[in-house]
């Protein structure tokens, strides 16, 4: 990230605004601060320092943490890019399989869905060696961990294939609805959107049965926990589903955006990504009121949270923004 250098007046100016949109006063006199404190340590609390680009592949789809790196999946290339968090270097670009798509951290390794190859490739975190090819269904989308094993979206097949992490051994195939986009785990149950049925389908972790089938927006592709919550952006209607995680039941619809793709939860707010409109809308996530929206590249898709900043795939200029 470029660094700036402040006039006095631009100081002023800079504080200024800060205590107008930022600060609030308490009954106690103490003034605080809206944004999270790391993001004010790593001075992320102003707008001119909300948005950096970094390339990437071809075609970025998804995006995952690892504690200290960013790593996006390059669909048309065929590859995953592993970037420093803390400030962008590209730390290597690795092979990946034919169509790489949905990715998912295990604590040591990164998992790729190759949705050309109807496979999940596992790479070694440290250095991106490949340590295995695993079957899956046909054209895998989205992956997930549930701290032992590794869950994929298999759009057309219908249903999610569960491995062990540690091995890659198949331990089922699940059905779910129509076309699985995405998959996410709220630490005991498994959540499939399904984006031609219009409905987010639970799993057991455990076993794989099936808990329910609740609906949601309009072809429903990402989906996040909360804590409490399961959300779905919702591609067909521009809205955001929020669900009950204990018994599906709905809790709201939020307008998002045209276009909404990918969805993560920050610990407190709902960041959706709009294609259509080049956008992220933040909604708070205890009620899904609007906090703000936020212009990015054109296309943007699937997001992940390292902490402190929100990053969003780029499909149009081929890579990933960090707000």
């Amino acid at each position: 990230m470029a660094k700036r250098i402040f006039s006095a007046v631009q100081v002023v100016v800079v504080l200024s605004m800060l205590s107008a949109s930022m600060l609030a006063q308490g009954s106690s006199g103490v003034a605080t601060l809206s944004k999270n404190p790391l993001q004010v340590a790593i001075l992320h609390w102003y707008d001119a320092n909300l948005t950096t680009t970094f390339s990437v592949g071809t075609n970025p789809s998804f995006v995952a943490f690892d504690g200290a790196n960013i790593w996006v999946t390059n669909f048309a290339s065929n590859n995953v890019t592993k970037l420093r968090a803390n400030d962008g270097f590209v730390v290597g670009t690795f092979p990946a399989g034919n169509g790489s798509a949905g990715v998912a951290y295990d604590g040591s390794n990164i998992w790729v869905a190759s949705y050309n190859n109807n496979s999940v490739v596992k790479l070694r975190g440290s250095d991106g060696s490949l340590l295995g090819t695993f079957a899956a269904g046909s054209g895998p989308s989205g992956v997930a961990f549930d701290g032992a094993n590794i869950w994929v979206a298999n759009h057309s097949s219908n249903n999610v294939t569960k491995l062990r992490a540690s091995d890659g051994s198949p331990l089922g195939t699940f059905p779910v609805g129509n076309s699985p986009e995405d998959v996410a785990y709220d630490g005991t149950n498994i959540w499939v959107t399904n984006l031609l049925s219009n409905n987010v389908t639970k799993l057991r972790g455990s076993d794989g049965a099936l808990q329910g089938t609740f609906s949601t927006g309009v072809n429903p592709v990402g989906v996040a926990f909360d804590g409490m919550g399961i959300w779905t952006a919702n591609y067909g209607d521009g809205t955001a589903t929020k669900l009950r995680a204990s018994d599906g039941k709905l809790l709201g619809t939020f307008s998002t955006g045209s276009g909404s793709i990918g969805v993560v939860f920050d610990g407190a707010n709902i960041w959706v990504a709009n294609a259509a409109n080049a956008n992220v809308t933040k909604l708070r996530a205890s009620d899904g009121k609007l906090q703000d929206t936020i212009t990015v590249g054109a296309e943007p898709g699937h997001e992940a949270f390292d902490g402190a900043n929100i990053w969003v795939t780029i499909q149009s200029t081929n890579a990933v923004s960090k707000l």
